[in-house]
């Protein structure tokens, strides 16, 4: 069950307004009863620096955590850095959000690339090992197209028979060439190279924390309760 307001402000008081936002987004698309892991990755590639000394990153991170409070119960999303390589896989709590993001991004040294099937594998991974019996909504941070983007296409074709959806979200310029690869992930043709469209994306533009939080949020579930339908019906949420 999601865990309640009165909670939320016991824990973590700093995050009732997200909370709330998020409740208001979720009613909106008919998901104020839906239960799913969430899943955050985010992107450590030399060109996210300004965002994570910026504390964007750790803000957007809140906003997740905010979001999953409804989705999940156990007040924690799994976290998985990427760059290069998978970079670190850890969690953001209610009871340890405070300047998380900062901390651990620290800890794992210098940043590098962007490979997105790497940290996709991790999640899928960490899904699978969870034991979850419920959907996974995968919120994927990232500002560029991946070092190999071949590799990231067909683990993206490939995941579609798991009951996971993949959110992409654009930090940087909104007109970039580096996200023309993330519009095309998110129209590979179905069923021709998917059972299901598993995937959305959507550019939160040069400063991302200037994006409202009513604003993100239905952005966030703006493909996630079509999926949840299409998952459905083609039998894939059976699966779990």
């Amino acid at each position: 069950m999601a865990l309640s307001l009165e909670k939320v402000t016991a824990t973590a008081p700093g995050l009732v307004s997200l909370y709330k936002s998020a409740r208001v987004s979720l009613a909106k698309v008919g998901l104020q009863d839906t239960r799913a892991a969430v899943y955050l990755v985010l992107d450590r590639s030399g060109s996210m620096r300004p965002y994570y000394r910026s504390g964007t990153v750790q803000h957007f991170a809140e906003q997740v955590l905010a979001l999953s409070a409804h989705l999940d119960d156990d007040g924690r999303v799994p976290v998985v850095f990427f760059s290069t390589e998978v970079d670190g896989v850890a969690e953001i709590s209610l009871d340890d959000h405070r300047d998380r993001i900062g901390r651990l991004h620290s800890s794992y040294g210098p940043m590098g690339r962007t490979n997105y099937h790497l940290a996709m594998k991790a999640v899928i991974r960490h899904y699978q090992l969870s034991g979850s019996t419920e959907p996974a909504l995968v919120v994927f941070q990232t500002d560029g197209g991946p070092s190999s983007r071949p590799a990231a296409r067909d683990l993206l074709c490939l995941a579609a028979e798991l009951p996971v959806y993949w959110q992409f979200v654009g930090f940087g310029d909104p007109d970039v060439q580096e996200f023309a690869f993330l519009h095309r992930l998110d129209e590979l043709p179905v069923p021709a190279r998917r059972p299901v469209d598993n995937a959305g994306f959507f550019a939160a533009g040069r400063d991302p924390r200037s994006v409202g939080d009513a604003e993100l949020y239905d952005r966030l579930l703006t493909g996630f309760p079509e999926w949840l339908a299409a998952a459905g019906a083609a039998g894939i949420l059976d699966g779990r």
